[in-house]
């Protein structure tokens, strides 16, 4: 969560920085702050709040060729600005921002920093007041800073100012994003390269237990025994017009109108030149070889693992178990003989998720990362990887990841189905095609959507989600788009278990927005809505053509039956969207969440 930026080079600094940390907001909002060193020392600004909220205290007139930034999610004590980074040692002489949490800073403190005066309530404090320990006891920055590293336990991304040394800017990772961009008189630090692609698109990865010593000419990347490595860098394939707004008021409604766009990106880039759907060999025989696939994830990405395991079960005829990965790394379940395990993540960078591969390698078992960003962690680390090809999502509420996630796990059950010398029932090509067009329809009728936001959601305080089978999945994950958007208690259901306990909860006028696309439990959902009905609920059914009754308030286009989540969620994307626009909560960067969670 939280991103750094810095730079060190012959330009200002602070504007660098503050727009470095614009591309960055979505990592965490609750507070920003940026350093700034040249001649005179260095200069601290920080304030909570937004970027434009530091933007506006900056001082215009302080130049400086070396600087770092950091946005907050907080993890260590509440948003403020004492809480905000860029934090500095007790004497001035060291200022660092750092993206992680050390989980035994509270026994650091303990036995290194007993006289020492804190100011914040981080455990990020911890770590440069005891780099300046080791300073005063002899030791020049570089040795401090390794000696510090040494000690800390948990994730840590970190970029560090000394100003007495005005040429340098220390930085090291462990277990949290970090990348280092190079240009021709400069260089640069990020969480992502998005941030300063403003200023350069070739960046070198950082691994884990790593230090960089970065100056404007040169980038030096040492383990912690201090033995040197050479890496070269890599081209960040990104468009700089992926990752603005345009037109278009948020980045959430942007991505949900890229959807049709990812679809046909997604057939093209898994197609072979004989129109067929292919993936990586090796991938194929590691499927087949598995006796059980375990997907991993959490949120969003675990509700597009439900819908995988119904393509992977039903087309490829494997057994499939989804995990949460922050419940799954503690509870490890009995596994079977021959595992393979398939971690999707949009970022690639879900530290619960991450956790998870470590063990699942160190068991020596096989791993396959689905993921938006090459070059990710959960995709270096894996033995394999397939990307999503969606672009840059920037909305911390994702909507196109899903639906690209969703896609990648039917080419791959698919594939997979057909080595194994399976009869497919379906053209997939065709049919994502198909979906594609459907969600192009439903992109298109935004005002209707709103109208259903309006109706349903402008004022209740909470709402249900159902639907029975492969709908169920999908309103789960349109339960969790409207709560943390729009702030409204919401919760998805099996139709069926309303009446175990759940249909005690229903008043007159509450939302029930139901699910109808599945032939086999048409029925049987329209049977749950007369239910709730009954208790005085307000129903929203939602069906696809084919399907619909007079008293549905919205139809989707006819789909094959097993892709209707790709174009189902799509009403429920806007529904949301509508609902968070009407309450007037900020969409893009919803309270208390960020985009890429980076800690546990």
């Amino acid at each position: 969560m939280c991103g750094i930026v810095g730079y060190i080079g012959n330009l200002d600094s602070k504007e660098i920085l503050l727009k470095g940390l614009e591309k960055l907001e979505y990592r965490g909002y609750d507070s920003a702050g940026i350093a700034v060193m040249n001649d005179n020392g260095v200069q601290v600004f920080k304030e909570k709040g937004r970027i434009a909220d530091l933007r506006s205290i900056v001082d215009e007139d302080v130049m400086a060729n070396t600087g770092i930034g950091h946005t907050r999610w907080a993890t260590h004590g509440v948003p403020s600005k004492v809480n905000a980074h860029p934090h500095q040692s007790n004497s001035g002489r060291l200022t660092l921002v750092h993206n992680g949490v050390i989980e035994n800073y509270d026994i650091l403190k303990r036995e290194y920093l007993q006289g020492v005066s804190l100011k914040s309530d981080t455990d990020t404090e911890i770590i440069v007041q005891l780099i300046e320990l080791f300073l005063n006891e002899g030791s020049n920055t570089e040795e401090a800073f390794r000696k510090t590293l040494t000690l800390l336990k948990g994730s840590y991304a970190i970029a560090l100012l000394d100003a007495e040394n005005d040429e340098t800017i220390f930085v090291a990772k462990n277990k949290s994003p970090l990348l280092v961009g190079l240009g021709e008189t400069f260089n640069v630090v990020a969480s992502d390269a998005m941030a300063m692609l403003q200023v350069t698109d070739q960046y070198v990865e950082l691994m884990d237990k790593e230090i960089v010593i970065v100056t404007k000419d040169a980038v030096k990347i040492q383990t912690l025994n201090g033995e040197e490595i050479s890496r070269d860098p890599y081209t960040a394939e990104l468009d700089a017009s992926d990752i603005e707004k345009g037109t278009y008021p948020h980045y959430m409604l942007k991505e949900i109108d890229e959807q049709p766009l990812v679809m046909r990106k997604i057939i093209q880039k898994y197609q072979n030149d004989n129109g067929e759907l292919t993936i990586d060999q090796e991938i194929v025989e590691a499927m087949n070889d598995a006796d059980r696939i375990y997907i991993i994830a959490a949120g969003t990405s675990y509700h597009a693992g439900l819908v995988g395991k119904q393509f992977i079960e039903k087309i490829a005829k494997i057994p499939v178990e989804v995990h949460i990965s922050s419940e799954f790394g503690y509870n490890i379940p009995l596994l079977s003989e021959k595992p393979l395990f398939i971690f999707i993540s949009q970022s690639g960078e879900t530290a619960d998720s991450r956790a998870v591969l470590v063990n699942v390698k160190e068991m020596g078992h096989k791993a396959l990362t689905i993921t938006n960003v090459p070059g990710s962690t959960l995709s270096r680390e894996a033995d394999y990887t397939l990307l999503l090809h969606a672009g840059p999502e920037i909305a911390v509420a994702s909507t196109k990841a899903y639906t690209a996630q969703i896609a990648v796990l039917s080419i791959l059950a698919e594939v997979t189905a057909k080595s194994r010398g399976l009869e497919m029932d379906f053209n997939l090509v065709q049919e994502l095609g198909i979906v594609a067009n459907a969600m192009e329809v439903l992109c298109d009728a935004k005002e209707e959507f709103e109208d259903i936001a309006r109706k349903f959601l402008s004022t209740t305080r909470n709402a249900f989600f159902i639907g029975r089978g492969i709908d169920y999945y999908v309103g789960l994950e349109g339960a969790l788009k409207l709560k943390e958007i729009s702030y409204i208690q919401a919760e998805g259901f099996a139709g069926g278990e309303l009446k175990h306990g759940t249909i005690a909860l229903i008043e007159n006028g509450t939302p029930i927005i139901a699910l109808a696309t599945q032939e086999s439990v048409n029925l049987s959902i329209r049977g749950n809505v007369k239910e709730v009905v009954a208790r005085g609920a307000n129903p929203c059914i939602i069906s696809m053509k084919g399907l619909e009754t007079e008293e549905d308030s919205f139809i989707i286009p006819e789909v094959n039956e097993l892709l209707t989540p790709l174009i189902s969620v799509i009403p429920l994307q806007l529904i949301s969207y509508f609902a968070a626009l009407h309450r007037e909560c900020d969409v893009d960067k919803p309270r208390n969440l960020a985009k890429s969670v980076t800690v546990e």
